[in-house]
């Protein structure tokens, strides 16, 4: 009878009712389902419904030291604790703005469980969350215990989880050092985020895959046919995230498009979605509007008016109250059809003007400045694209283009040209002094010059030649401009040199030599500098991260804050920015061709060579040397991207190198890595699978490997990105400093054209460079691109302070952020040090856009942790 009753009692209370219970306090921290800034209350409602039903959020502990005596797999697995609700969901009272919200949960403490390992969720609520922390407090034996979840949990539908989503404690493990009963858990999540290759992905889909850029185009419309770039010879290229979108029904090969109303709803893996703060900082909405409707409006209204600057004075409308505009129906319709965040920041109207953009640091302190020769000349060092120029190793100038198909492309530049310009030197004597620089623009221009000249746009391929003055800064002293032979490529280049001049119609002509040269550095910067070199190479990277390396894996947590949100912006840059017909291409000298000719340059692209010390040797523009600083003697000691950037790529690697060494005792180690060899494996193989057969791919058989290739990753996604991206508006959001496009070739003798521009040089210059509307357009682009949103990261900082459980690698990122803190002091004492002309020229900007930190804003300096806008 009493065995009767006991098991009655046992049925009832529980088998552990005679013994005394443990309860384990926690505090879980989440953000509700959100519309930009605001919680969505349709969402919480509709919560709190299913609260009523029973429909709870529950967790469910994994032990890492006691095993799961219950489970039928032959290899064992961590127990499962019992699951425990997340407590007065209906009776916590949610902000109206999106934010945090603490939940207290209390976990009856079963002692077998020991230390947790990781833990499972159960949303069974009809909305998805943003999980961020789980905190215990009194663990038995362990005291507090925290979890970084910091990820979208969505309902527990089969549709959306085949399995509970599963958080680990934040606690790095090599594979080999993982806790057995934990490893069944770290591999299922691997699977779940590889996907199985097929199908169309959704919002909820976690799933990293890759796929060729073969959704630019639109196979439909004959203007919009572009090729698929990646996946063959003739167009190498990275790879991107796959959407598993259907094929087109005229090109099984061409990915269908969306409509760019729905373009906020591509797929990327939801984790890689934009935060609340940064999609409404980002203004989509308004991004949309520049090409669904300002454009074809703006031309209404500009044919009403004027298509063109007819003055210097008409820019600076842009920045003091903004271009007038005829009132009537076009004007009351543009503003009744563009979305409100575009109207704050686009358009700027005080009741009179339209298109008010703050000043750009280019032209605040001096009007002129900018047309100098010498702010020319040191824009490519200490501009937004310091990574062109070259030193010059042989005079004249030669090219590598293939004789046969393009026939004698070498320099017409002669010692006549320049010798008066080198302070008593002979050619030679400069060349061998290491004191002449080219910036060259010829060779991956030319072969698509006569293309693009079919166009409206009319460029050249272009050399220009630079001279080192013995005060340290640059002058420009010849500049080329080539054009295929009017009878055939084969037959080489039709070129003409000209050469610095101050007084009457040869002044201006030089004066449009330089902006052709800055027009293809302008297409060059964006597509080649910023979209090819940062933010596509970079997405294979995060791919092959997600896809096999845990988030166990010391590696992934060293990688994971520089990969931010890049998947989001690349993929909102494929359906606005990239595609046919898109920004770039109605902005950007190229068009049309854009990405063809960016795939095209990245056949040279080679992985090591991003190591800034090998880019800058490789570029002449340093050579080794022990006794200089970082090893480096600088042919430029003045070059502030180099000074600044060698600082940074320092710090970098000496954190690197204290992190993976905390981790990696011997280079064995790193060889009988599985995830790590298939990360770097798959990187090359199918990430940059196009160039997998190179030579040059690094090997991953040491500690010094991992440190080399993980050093280049966070350089190329964090500081170089940051170089080449934050200083656009500084510089280009002035359109004559920086133009994008060029509309009619040099003028010659005893035209109109000539005439004009010996008449009215000004007038003559405008009429070249970009016209009105696609310089509203770029400005309009560049202004958002500049721009750092109020979520920003920074280097050296972590969205945690508690990101790890190990105490040395916190150590060592402590001591990182310290570095950086002294080199931000040593950017601001050598940008007041006078004798440093470079630093900020006679347009005074100073160079900061290697200093790590920033503010919200248009700031002109500050190093997001990732490829971000």
């Amino acid at each position: 009878m009493d065995t009767m009753l006991h098991k009655v009692a046992n049925l009832v209370l529980g088998e552990n009712h005679g013994k005394n219970k443990t309860t384990v306090n926690g505090k879980v921290v989440l953000m509700k389902k959100n519309v930009l800034d605001f919680n969505d209350l349709g969402a919480s409602i509709l919560d709190r419904a299913h609260e009523l039903f029973g429909k709870h959020i529950s967790i469910q502990f994994i032990s890492a030291t006691h095993a799961d005596s219950r489970s039928s797999e032959k290899r064992l697995r961590g127990k499962l604790g019992k699951p425990a609700i997340l407590e007065d969901w209906i009776s916590t009272v949610s902000p109206l703005t999106a934010g945090e919200s603490t939940y207290e949960v209390t976990f009856d403490w079963d002692e077998e469980i020991g230390l947790p390992g990781g833990f499972l969720v159960q949303n069974l609520h009809h909305s998805e969350f943003y999980l961020m922390t789980l905190t215990l407090e009194n663990v038995p034996g362990h005291g507090k215990v925290h979890f970084v979840c910091n990820s979208w949990v969505y309902p527990a539908d089969p549709k959306n989880y085949t399995k509970d989503r599963i958080f680990f404690a934040n606690k790095a493990y090599l594979p080999s050092e993982t806790p057995e009963l934990l490893r069944p858990y770290r591999e299922e999540e691997m699977v779940v985020l590889r996907g199985n290759g097929t199908g169309m992905l959704e919002e909820w889909d976690r799933v990293y895959d890759y796929a060729f850029y073969n959704d630019l185009g639109e196979p439909d419309d004959e203007d919009k046919v572009r090729p698929v770039i990646g996946g063959s010879s003739e167009y190498p290229y990275p790879r991107r995230g796959r959407t598993g979108r259907p094929p087109t029904e005229t090109d099984p090969e061409t990915e269908s498009r969306l409509s760019l109303i729905q373009f906020l709803n591509i797929y990327v893996p939801r984790d890689e979605r934009f935060g609340h703060l940064r999609m409404s900082d980002f203004l989509a909405q308004g991004l949309e509007a520049i090409l669904k409707f300002l454009l074809p409006e703006f031309e209404a209204l500009f044919d009403d008016t004027i298509n063109e600057f007819d003055t210097f004075e008409d820019f600076l409308k842009l920045y003091n109250g903004g271009i007038k505009l005829p009132k009537g129906p076009l004007f009351d319709n543009l503003l009744q059809n563009v979305p409100i965040q575009f109207v704050k920041e686009l358009l700027r109207s005080d009741g009179e003007g339209l298109l008010k953009y703050s000043t750009p640091q280019v032209i605040r302190a001096d009007l002129s400045a900018w047309s100098t020769d010498e702010e020319f000349a040191r824009e490519m060092v200490a501009g937004v694209n310091p990574v062109s120029i070259q030193l010059l190793k042989v005079f004249p100038p030669i090219s590598k283009l293939d004789v046969e198909l393009y026939g004698n492309q070498n320099s017409s530049i002669r010692s006549h040209h320049i010798q008066e310009q080198l302070e008593g030197l002979e050619v030679n004597e400069a060349l061998k002094a290491k004191r002449l620089f080219i910036l060259d623009h010829h060779d991956a221009l030319m072969p698509y010059v006569e293309r693009i000249n079919a166009t409206p746009s009319k460029i050249y391929a272009t050399r220009t030649l630079l001279f080192l003055q013995n005060e340290g800064t640059l002058k420009p002293i010849a500049i080329e401009l080539s054009l295929p032979h009017p009878d055939g490529y084969e037959l080489g280049a039709v070129s003409k040199v000209y050469t610095p001049a101050k007084d009457g119609v040869e002044a201006a002509i030089w004066q449009l030599a330089k902006a052709y040269v800055t027009v293809n550095d302008s297409g060059v910067h964006q597509l080649i500098s910023h979209w090819l070199n940062t933010h596509a190479v970079i997405e294979p990277f995060i791919i092959a991260t997600n896809r096999q390396l845990s988030v166990l894996h010391p590696i992934n947590k060293l990688l994971h804050p520089h990969f931010r949100d890049t998947m989001n912006i690349n993929a909102t840059a494929r359906n606005i920015l990239i595609n046919s017909e898109g920004i770039l291409e109605r902005s950007f000298f190229p068009g049309k061709y854009s990405i063809e000719m960016s795939s095209k340059i990245y056949k040279d692209w080679v992985f090591p060579n991003q190591a800034l010390p090998m880019d800058l040797v490789l570029r002449g523009m340093a050579i080794e040397d022990s006794s200089s600083p970082h090893g480096l003697r600088l042919m430029i000691e003045d070059y502030p991207y180099a000074v600044d950037g060698l600082e940074i790529w320092s710090a970098i690697k000496t954190w690197v190198d204290d992190y993976c060494r905390f981790y990696y005792k011997t280079d064995d180690m790193v060889k009988n890595d599985t995830e790590l060899q298939s990360w770097w494996k798959e990187l090359r193989e199918e990430g940059h699978g196009d160039l997998k057969d190179e030579p040059w791919w690094p090997k991953m058989n040491s500690i010094q490997d991992v440190i080399d290739n993980c050093t280049i990753i966070i350089w190329v996604a964090s500081a170089l990105h940051a170089a080449v991206n934050y200083g656009q508006f500084a510089y280009a959001g002035y359109p004559p400093n920086r133009p994008t496009l060029s509309r009619r070739l040099m003028p010659e003798p005893n035209t109109p054209e000539y005439d004009e521009l010996k008449d009215d040089p000004k007038k003559g210059f405008l009429k070249t460079v970009t016209p009105q509307l696609q310089s509203l357009l770029s400005v309009s682009l560049i202004e958002i691109l500049s721009r750092h949103t109020s979520d920003e990261i920074y280097l050296g900082q972590r969205e945690c302070p508690e990101w790890t459980m190990d105490v040395e690698p916190l150590m060592a990122f402590e001591k990182f952020g310290k570095t950086l803190k002294q080199i931000e002091e040593k950017i601001v004492k050598m940008n007041n040090d006078e004798r440093l002309k470079n630093r900020n020229g006679l347009v005074k900007v100073p160079y900061t856009l290697l200093y790590p930190s920033s503010e919200e804003g248009i700031t002109g300096r500050g190093i997001p942790n990732s490829v971000v806008i």
